[in-house]
């Protein structure tokens, strides 16, 4: 027998570190070749790894939450001597053991679970749930591509299989009150895609000089536009949501204020500004806020971008999404639908300078033309760089939108 030694690999697009997000084995554990190990965590997405060999594992690097640099020891096998004796980064089977990757989860303690659970085609985070639950995942129908199990298929089978005190035994330990009664606290351990979230949010707060910008609009005609547009639609297109209109009408306003579409290189000290509109989705998740992309959304008309902000939102929450479909977004629309209030303060999607915040549309009465009539009104929240955006061009831009706005029939008949 011999020791083989599996260095964490390069996972791409300059990552230098990676956080474990889950173990999917325990030092004793027998596992085989393209068996998966483990799901590491970068900035953008979870990377599941498998295991270059056959062997039995002999030591982890650390615990869930640690981080590892690339190159350095992830896991360590046991394993039959005429097996190579190390596997690093440049190793073709280290590349090889570099699964899918899939949109970041937020993982508990790894408890013991059925094996056929790590052969089942689902993301780390599913797996870490039936993991706790102590379900087969080769019992869940599987209705993603492939057969892939989603989280509403997860969902369904525990509901209709798992008793509740089964469901409240396999909460993680850290989860669970620390005391009983009117004291009680829970604890829980911030790692995976919260603490990512936390540290992006943290480092944008205190980089950016954020200038904040308010202004109402009045989307009287384009609710009229959008409900005629909906009317006898079939219902695998989906309805017609403001999102759409409003992603359209940015990038036109983009045309004109382009030190918008710009992200900033801190280290080189340089203004990028992308000719191109890769429009983030900030899109709220069962694992935290993630930001999926609609590339090329310049090019889009009405019924294409609301197909591919839908896609994109929808990979995002199943945990059906690339790691190429969650990063490298040029400026950011964030709306908290019903929910949105009258005005917010978005944190900008570093490296980016501008983020467009949509709240609410509620009906409001207004003075128009000297008379008091019912408008549907909605608020644009925004925040700039202002270091790289100066007042008036943000003022200048927000104004431009709310014209779109206003007056929705060009979007759909102007190029």
């Amino acid at each position: 027998m011999s020791d083989y030694i599996f260095k964490l690999p390069d996972l791409g697009e300059g990552t230098v570190e990676a956080e474990i997000a889950e173990w999917m084995v325990q030092v004793g554990a027998l596992v085989k070749e393209e068996d998966p190990i483990c799901s590491m965590l970068t900035d953008k997405a979870a990377v599941e790894l498998s295991s270059p060999v056959s062997g039995r594992v002999v030591s982890l690097a650390g615990e869930v939450g640690d981080s590892v640099p690339v190159g350095s020891p992830l896991i360590t096998f046991a394993i039959e001597a005429a097996a190579p004796a190390s596997g690093t980064g440049d190793d073709k089977k280290t590349a090889d053991a570099t699964r899918e990757a899939v949109p970041a989860s937020v993982p508990g303690k790894t408890q013991s679970a059925p094996a056929a659970n790590e052969k089942a085609r689902t993301s780390p985070s599913i797996r870490q749930r039936a993991r706790e639950a102590g379900v087969n995942l080769s019992d869940v129908a599987g209705s993603g591509p492939g057969g892939r199990i989603l989280k509403q298929d997860l969902d369904a089978f525990l509901a209709g299989n798992t008793p509740l005190t089964a469901q409240v035994a396999a909460l993680p330990v850290a989860a669970l009150p620390l005391a009983n009664g009117k004291n009680a606290t829970t604890e829980t351990k911030v790692v995976g895609l919260r603490r990512k979230i936390a540290q992006r949010m943290e480092q944008a707060n205190s980089e950016v000089p954020h200038f904040s910008y308010v202004e109402e609009v009045d989307i009287t005609a384009l609710e009229s536009l959008r409900s005629l547009l909906n009317q006898g639609r079939a219902a695998e297109r989906g309805t017609l949501t403001l999102l759409p209109f409003i992603s359209m009408a940015l990038t036109r306003v983009l045309r004109d204020f382009p030190q918008c579409n710009s992200h900033y290189d801190r280290e080189r000290n340089v203004l990028i500004r992308h000719e191109a509109v890769h429009l983030g989705i900030a899109t709220q998740t069962a694992d935290g806020l993630k930001v999926p992309v609609v590339r090329q959304a310049q090019e889009r008309q009405l019924e294409d971008m609301a197909t591919e902000i839908r896609r994109v939102s929808e990979a995002a929450r199943d945990n059906s999404a690339s790691r190429e479909e969650l990063g490298g977004s040029t400026i950011t629309l964030t709306s908290l639908g019903k929910l949105g209030g009258v005005v917010s303060t978005p944190i900008i999607n570093l490296p980016e300078v501008a983020i467009i915040g949509v709240n609410k549309a509620v009906q409001r009465p207004m003075v128009v033309n000297g008379q008091i009539v019912i408008r549907t009104m909605m608020n644009l929240s925004s925040s700039f760089d202002h270091r790289f955006v100066d007042g008036y061009d943000a003022a200048a831009m927000i104004q431009a939108l709310k014209l779109l706005l206003e007056q929705p029939a060009s979007l759909v008949l102007q190029p």
